[in-house]
């Protein structure tokens, strides 16, 4: 079987290692991205690389028209999905809830939460064995901010991560009978453009294991997730967090 992956948010960070791990393994990949047209044209060029088709689909995951022409491109160029991972998601900002913009919370929420709901959505006719597809698995990207709250960093970030914990639990159940497998991984503090500048500097040393970690550590972990080697599995989320 032809398995076609669609990443959400995979011009950069998690979603790009994702990606190219993903076509090392025999994925063809739909890479989906917001604004670096040079980071994600990269990206498709290292799936090619290893001799698999890929396409890159700019789009904003908190529009509906988006993510509906981000399907279309999937089912005209590379045919039916099969895996799909929803990575697409910021923090909005830092600092306490007091002080924060409410336009900017409702877009994180709508990114994080609302758009990782229509992209499931979306996927499911096209991968749903009632509907004539051959089953398969989602990942949805939550975070340990779900679990620690972020108090003075971004609790709305942290609230965003909780819906995808619940959205993992709930799907997994609503779609097993459609051969639809859904769990979650949620990484900890890893080093990509997501954090302000010096958070990672700042928390590192106080982790378990005294370090970042790095996109390509937190990539194997989708992968399993989305593979045959993880049948019976589904409903999990997975922390990646260096112990923390």
């Amino acid at each position: 079987m032809n398995k076609v992956l669609l990443i959400t948010g995979a011009g950069r960070g998690i979603g790009a290692a994702t990606a190219k791990l993903a076509a090392a393994q025999g994925y063809d990949v739909a890479i989906n991205y917001q604004r670096d047209d040079a980071a994600a044209a990269s990206v498709v060029a290292a799936v090619q690389a290893a001799d698999r088709r890929g396409i890159a689909i700019k789009g904003d995951m908190a529009r509906e028209d988006d993510i509906a022409r981000m399907f279309k491109t999937v089912d005209d160029e590379l045919g039916r999905l099969t895996h799909l991972v929803y990575n697409a998601g910021i923090t909005g900002g830092y600092g306490r809830l007091e002080e924060a913009d409410p336009a900017m919370m409702r877009y994180v929420l709508e990114l994080n939460v609302l758009g990782a709901l229509l992209c499931v959505q979306a996927a499911i006719p096209r991968m749903s064995v009632k509907h004539g597809g051959a089953g398969g698995a989602m990942v949805m990207l939550s975070s340990m901010a779900a679990s620690l709250g972020s108090p003075g960093e971004y609790i709305w970030y942290a609230a965003s991560k909780g819906g995808i914990d619940s959205m993992t639990v709930g799907l997994s159940k609503e779609l097993a009978a459609d051969g639809i497998r859904v769990n979650a991984v949620a990484p900890g503090l890893i080093a990509t453009d997501i954090h302000p500048p010096g958070r990672l500097d700042r928390l590192a040393p106080t982790m378990p294991i005294a370090r970042a970690g790095t996109a390509e550590e937190v990539a194997p972990s989708i992968l399993f997730l989305l593979s045959e080697a993880s049948s019976y599995t589904t409903g999990t989320i997975l922390r990646v967090s260096g112990g923390r």
